[in-house]
């Protein structure tokens, strides 16, 4: 990926987005903060991870993970060396390897963490919304945009990096991929059962439905330039959605 397109992805200053605005009901971002997702990463790879003390552990894959986010982002995780990682994170190359042995490894961890937060946040919808597709779909996506807003360098990474991921990495990127195309197509699927979206196939549709949310974090600086923001982008997404899958009557 080049320099140009990195850009357009938006320069990463800081790994706690600034605040993204309400978060739709039965939603909440607080667990989202870089400290948060280095805890639960933690939390899941403590087999692998050879510091004792969690807090020290999770402060310093803060910073680990932190530097990878950041070296990607200027010069791309393939070109990135772990004697880099090191420099930028602060630590000596044998403190590093306390916390992973290999590139892979701490590539597995932060898309293990993507899609964890993904699945944990759209499967999160009040029971009241669940009950009505309508409010499920629109709900899907203010969720997924308000996601990305405050995860954006983590998932800025997850879609700049995808071609040059080793095999693991990229059948998991997939996996991820299609488990949010499956949810918003079971949502869908649910509406054309209760006559309120009409579509030919609900896997297609929702096919469709994820360029438009991954096009906000990708390119979230074109549409900041026009004044829309996160909710704004909400919004639009969602009377086209709407318009799209909208019964026809005669």
């Amino acid at each position: 990926m080049g320099a140009d397109e990195r850009a357009e992805a938006g320069e990463i200053h800081s790994l706690d987005a600034a605040a993204p605005g309400p978060a739709p009901e039965g939603h909440s971002l607080d667990g989202h903060s870089l400290e948060a997702l280095s805890a639960r990463i933690h939390a899941r790879h403590r087999d692998l991870i050879k510091v004792q003390k969690p807090h020290v552990a999770v402060a310093n894959l803060a910073r680990i993970i932190a530097a990878a986010l950041k070296l990607s982002n200027r010069q791309g995780f393939h070109a990135m060396t772990l004697r880099q990682l090191a420099a930028e994170s602060g630590l000596s190359m044998g403190g590093l390897y306390s916390y992973l042995d290999s590139k892979d490894t701490l590539l597995l961890m932060i898309l293990g963490e993507v899609s964890h937060a993904v699945e944990a946040a759209l499967g999160n919808a009040p029971e009241a919304v669940r009950a009505d597709p309508v409010a499920h779909l629109n709900w899907l996506i203010a969720a997924h945009v308000q996601l990305s807003e405050a995860m954006h360098p983590w998932f800025v990474f997850a879609y700049m990096e995808a071609k040059a991921f080793p095999p693991e990495a990229r059948k998991r990127a997939v996996d991820s991929e299609r488990l949010t195309e499956r949810i918003f197509a079971d949502v869908i699927a649910e509406g054309m059962r209760q006559g309120v979206f009409v579509a030919e196939d609900p896997l297609f549709a929702a096919a469709l439905i994820k360029p438009l949310l991954q096009d906000w974090y990708v390119k979230r600086s074109k549409y900041r330039a026009r004044g829309i923001d996160a909710q704004a982008y909400a919004a639009q997404v969602t009377r086209f959605v709407a318009g799209a899958l909208a019964v026809r009557t005669v």
